[in-house]
């Protein structure tokens, strides 16, 4: 097969070949349904159980508030969706999310104003960050919710989620993040940052697409989502994806354990790759450096349409994205780009480079290489 550069592990990872070869006897061996009461079911159900387990104790908290989902998207949908309409139950109808959440958040956010819901859109800085004293101003006692994502998926950039679940709660509100993009590259503690609800999905630590995970906290009042089954302790109808959910837990567990030593080769792979680029002028990061996923990089080149610059790098055999995987194909100027402030024509002129823990140094001088080639050609 052509060997290809891939920098767009935002938008999924390969799933780990020692993960993939240890949930092989799960297809064909361990085939029952985990929910089947006899014996074939329950050494099925015994696989969950170890699975949510592991995954329970990776994030610091009980079996019991950890629910597997259908990935991310589900998981959004279901924290913000089933949150705010448990907490109409007390009258309170606003809802407020970051201007800069995933597209799943948004389209929860949405719904809930179609149901009549008062939904407010926290702006960010320039730098792509919430402000707390933002959040202070448009809190009230009718707050039923506020979800802030951990890390952005398009820049990066951190957000004070420890900060903004306390303040929620001060207000007797919600607090749920999306920790998709962060779960790769954090250690999450719930109960260090005080969350109600948390997110995240396999495929983005080379685990299975279309498994993930959604952290309820115990005595959280939440409204299903998926209906149909009694699976999940009743509040998740479907058939469990046994397989996923165990190489899930598998890839989260391996993530863990090396994640101080990808972080660090990948902050000298994104610093080599930033070296490579500065004969370069034109050149602009947008969000935080300081406060960043060290996997992250996304870029301004001034002069240069992206969709030319990514047409031009595919060809070459670079693999890249100007934004979330689930808005490629829109023409529209990336929405948390023109929540920090840049203009429609900047933000078209900016490009995501999202690093993984199997790039080598090899491949990020040779992609910065065909960077500055293909720049300057685009700009002659």
């Amino acid at each position: 097969m052509e060997r290809r550069i891939y920098l767009d592990h935002a938008a999924t990872t390969p799933m780990d070949r020692e993960v993939f070869e240890y949930i092989a006897p799960y297809f064909v061996d361990v085939f029952g349904n985990a929910d089947s009461p006899h014996a074939v079911g329950r050494k099925a159900m015994g696989a969950v159980d170890r699975a949510r387990d592991t995954v329970a104790e990776l994030i610091h908290a009980k079996a019991s508030e950890v629910y597997f989902t259908s990935g991310g998207t589900e998981a959004d949908n279901w924290a913000i969706l089933g949150g705010a309409r448990a907490k109409r139950k007390e009258s309170r109808t606003q809802v407020i999310v970051s201007a800069i959440e995933h597209h799943a958040a948004l389209f929860a956010a949405e719904t809930l104003e179609k149901e009549g819901f008062e939904v407010v859109y926290l702006p960010v800085n320039n730098k792509g960050e919430v402000e707390l004293c933002e959040l202070e101003k448009v809190l009230s006692n009718n707050t039923a919710l506020v979800a802030i994502m951990a890390a952005n998926n398009e820049t990066g950039v951190l957000q004070p989620v420890q900060g903004a679940a306390k303040m929620a709660h001060s207000y007797g509100a919600l607090f749920f993040t999306d920790a998709v993009q962060a779960a790769p590259y954090m250690q999450i503690n719930v109960q260090e940052w005080g969350v109600d609800m948390l997110s995240f999905s396999g495929h983005k630590f080379y685990g299975p697409k279309g498994c993930g995970v959604l952290y309820i906290k115990s005595g959280v009042a939440i409204e299903k989502l998926v209906g149909g089954g009694e699976q999940e302790r009743g509040l998740r109808g479907g058939t469990l994806n046994v397989p996923s959910v165990v190489a899930l837990a598998k890839a989260y567990e391996k993530t863990v354990k090396g994640l101080a030593q990808s972080n660090e080769k990948l902050k000298t792979l994104s610093a080599s790759f930033m070296q490579e680029i500065s004969v370069l002028e034109g050149v602009t990061r947008n969000g935080e450096s300081e406060n960043t996923l060290p996997s992250i990089l996304n870029l301004r080149f001034a002069g240069v349409e992206n969709t030319a610059f990514l047409y031009n790098m595919d060809l070459q055999g670079v693999c890249l994205a100007a934004g979330s995987a689930c808005a490629s194909a829109s023409v529209k100027p990336s929405h948390v780009l023109t929540a920090m402030g840049l203009s429609e024509a900047q933000a078209k002129e900016s490009v995501r480079f999202s690093l993984g823990r199997t790039n080598t140094e090899e491949e990020i001088k040779a992609a910065a290489r065909l960077t500055v080639e293909t720049v300057r050609r685009l700009r002659g």
